[in-house]
């Protein structure tokens, strides 16, 4: 037997993307019978039964075949290509003239021997032509096998050879079915506008309402990247329904970054009845601006909100739009030793319905961490604050309507110590760090400005402390002086396990205004917060945060999040509790709510998911999901559900049943 190594042009069927491709590039073997090389046409013949392999280890095995050196042509009968594993093709006959290549009575599957009782899909063809000049390949008289059982046939059908990154055509159906819409059938088309630029087109059908149009939009350019999403219908009442969601990213060179957002909905419900909701309050467009260097960031945004709930109150969206909101920091290199200085710059306008107000703050502060003897960390920090209020028929904290202009002079400083203590062992290192820190304020009556401003009260916990203002957002003022102190234990050791334990509280030395009771502060001694942990890096990551009350160590409030199992296999947990009172001596119905969810890996192939949200407080069910899915090499496919128990105007919530099926090939959903 002969062996000739050289480069020849095979013809392949490429596994990518299921097309015959010309692959010149490989050193090739042949086997064969016997082989004959022509000197003066450089061409080679072989008879009998003829074995051509290259360097990836695909495979091919044919009789009788003529090929010239440049592949130009080729003719071979009884062809049979191995292109990896399982990805298999098999012809009757091909002949290749120039640039067209012709298969008869061929066959293509990715499935060869996955299975022990047949094929999991294949494609065969009375003839497939291929056309090296407009890479396309054409289908004549084509059958598609689930099984060894015939399940679609075409008379003609043509596709992109893998040379082709992107082309335009039909994608994959998947189907849903709710309970308020029927079933809905949705046809996805994909346009290719550029390398850089494409779209989805998607009809959706749906037996118990009017049709719905969504388009999905792509452009990346060498320095930017745009997406829009967006849908509409008009449906059986004669409404006109409809959202667009936008996103553009611009660089503007290697400290400048640009971002322009759009989010906008027909109405409340539109997003949610017809599942493009995925648990947003509010929608917020705008645009934002971005400078950054080494040391100093400045960011200029704008924001127009449009509110998705039925109730909302200022302490949990903004009342009214930002235009702007302009942030600037910067901080110096060491002044000495390690200490340095900051300074900060924001101005913001928000506007509504009747009312204005734009605000301008400035800020200096010095901060100087020391280590010193015994390992004890002193950071000391002084600051000055400035700002200046305009007010239009804004309402103010104590209700009153106010038009004209506020400023005031807000001084503040904090001294903070702590003592990080270690004791390194062979199985454990523990770490017990003791920690306190005295914030200094400029007490004022006036500190309390307009409703409608970023402030949005303040709520203790582990996150709060150590901070030199507790409140949300810049316009509330801590009004006074006050101490944080607390206890925190670490212990982790060489596996990777880590357990954490922090315990804390507050002390005002000034009376509080007006304190919420469900804050967790008081005049005095605060609430105790703290905050447990532990993670093996295996399959057990807990942690929970939590509120007692200083009295008599009440809990009023805790939150445990928690996975348990592996990638596969997995119970995941999400609770928050949290007493709520009217006032100081008036209890009224608690927060209570719970997130969870199971993942089972029943086989290889076959898994099982589910999640869900239960309301405790109110005893519903907001929103639970799950799906079987089967993972074939070959193919996969999903048998899902949803559950929404919203109710909400014109809207209450819906059961939808979903399936999806799709061909894999080397682990590509097509």
């Amino acid at each position: 037997m002969k062996k000739i190594y050289g480069i020849l042009a095979l013809i392949l069927i490429s596994h990518d993307a299921h097309a015959l491709a010309v692959d010149m590039n490989e050193p090739t073997v042949i086997k064969a019978d016997k082989i004959e090389y022509n000197l003066k046409t450089e061409t080679i013949k072989t008879v009998g039964k003829t074995e051509i392999s290259n360097k990836s280890g695909q495979k091919m095995t044919l009789a009788d075949s003529y090929i010239t050196k440049n592949g130009t042509d080729l003719s071979g009968n009884d062809i049979q290509i191995w292109l990896g594993p399982h990805v298999y093709v098999e012809s009757k006959n091909v002949t290749k003239e120039n640039s067209i290549t012709i298969a008869k009575q061929a066959s293509f599957t990715a499935c060869k021997n996955c299975d022990s009782f047949g094929e999991a899909w294949e494609i065969s063809a009375k003839r497939i032509k291929h056309n090296l000049d407009n890479h396309m390949l054409y289908f004549y008289n084509m059958l598609f096998w689930i099984y060894d059982l015939p399940v679609m046939w075409l008379p003609y059908f043509d596709m992109p050879d893998p040379t082709v990154k992107h082309k335009s055509g039909f994608l994959m159906p998947n189907f849903e079915s709710t309970n308020k819409m029927g079933t809905q059938i949705n046809l996805p088309v994909y346009l290719y506008l550029s390398d850089t630029h494409d779209a989805t087109v998607t009809f959706s059908y749906l037996t118990a309402e009017n049709p719905l149009f969504q388009l999905e939009h792509r452009l990346n350019g060498d320095h930017s990247e745009f997406r829009t999403r967006g849908s509409f219908t008009h449906n059986r009442e004669g409404k006109n329904r409809w959202h667009v969601f936008h996103d553009d990213v611009i660089e503007l060179g290697e400290n400048a970054r640009a971002n322009i957002f759009l989010e906008r909905a027909s109405d409340k419900t539109y997003l949610q009845k017809y599942g493009f909701y995925s648990e947003q309050p509010y929608l917020d467009s705008g645009a934002r601006l971005e400078l950054f260097g080494q040391s100093g960031y400045v960011v200029a945004d704008a924001h127009v909100f449009q509110e998705l709930r039925t109730n909302s109150t200022h302490y949990s969206a903004p009342a009214g739009d930002i235009l702007p909101n302009i942030y600037a920091v910067y901080q110096t290199r060491p002044l000495f030793a390690s200490t340095y200085a900051t300074f900060m710059g924001d101005i913001l306008g928000i506007s509504g319905d009747g009312f204005a107000s734009q605000r301008l703050i400035g800020e200096a502060r010095v901060t100087s961490p020391w280590t010193v003897w015994g390992g004890n960390r002193i950071t000391a920090s002084v600051a000055a604050r400035y700002d200046i209020y305009n007010f239009y028929n804004t309402e103010m904290i104590d209700g009153e309507v106010y038009s004209g202009l506020k400023n005031r002079f807000l001084p503040s400083g904090y001294l903070e110590w702590g003592l990080p203590l270690f004791r390194p062992r062979e199985t454990w290192t523990q770490i017990i760090e003791p920690r306190a820190r005295v914030t200094f304020m400029r007490h004022i009556h006036d500190s309390e400005f307009a409703n409608s401003n970023d402030s949005a009260g303040a709520l203790l916990s582990d996150a709060t402390l150590f901070s030199s203002n507790r409140f949300s957002g810049l316009d509330l003022w801590e009004n006074g002086t006050f101490a944080d102190y607390g206890l925190r234990w670490a212990a982790f050791n060489s596996d990777g396990e880590t357990v954490e334990t922090f315990i804390g509280q507050s002390y005002d030395f000034t009376k509080r205004a007006a304190t919420d009771p469900n804050s967790g502060f008081h005049d005095g001694q605060s609430d105790y917060v703290g905050r447990i942990g532990y993670n093996n890096m295996k399959w057990l990551n807990l942690y929970s945060r939590f509120r007692l009350s200083q009295e008599n160590l009440e809990l009023r409030h805790i939150e445990t999040n928690g996975v348990i199992g592996t990638e596969r296999n997995f119970v995941n947990i999400g609770h928050i509790w949290s007493k709520q009172f009217y006032d100081i001596l008036t209890e009224v119905e608690s927060i209570h709510e719970i997130m969870g969810g199971v993942g089972i890996g029943i086989t290889d192939r076959w898994s099982v998911r589910w999640d869900m949200i239960y309301n405790a407080t109110e005893n519903h069910w907001q929103q639970h999901r799950g799906a079987l899915y089967y993972e074939h090499p070959c193919y996969y496919l999903s048998f899902g559900y949803r559950r929404d128990g919203t109710i909400k105007e014109d809207y209450k919530g819906t059961t939808t049943f979903q399936f999806r099926f799709g061909i894999s090939v080397d682990g590509k959903h097509y």
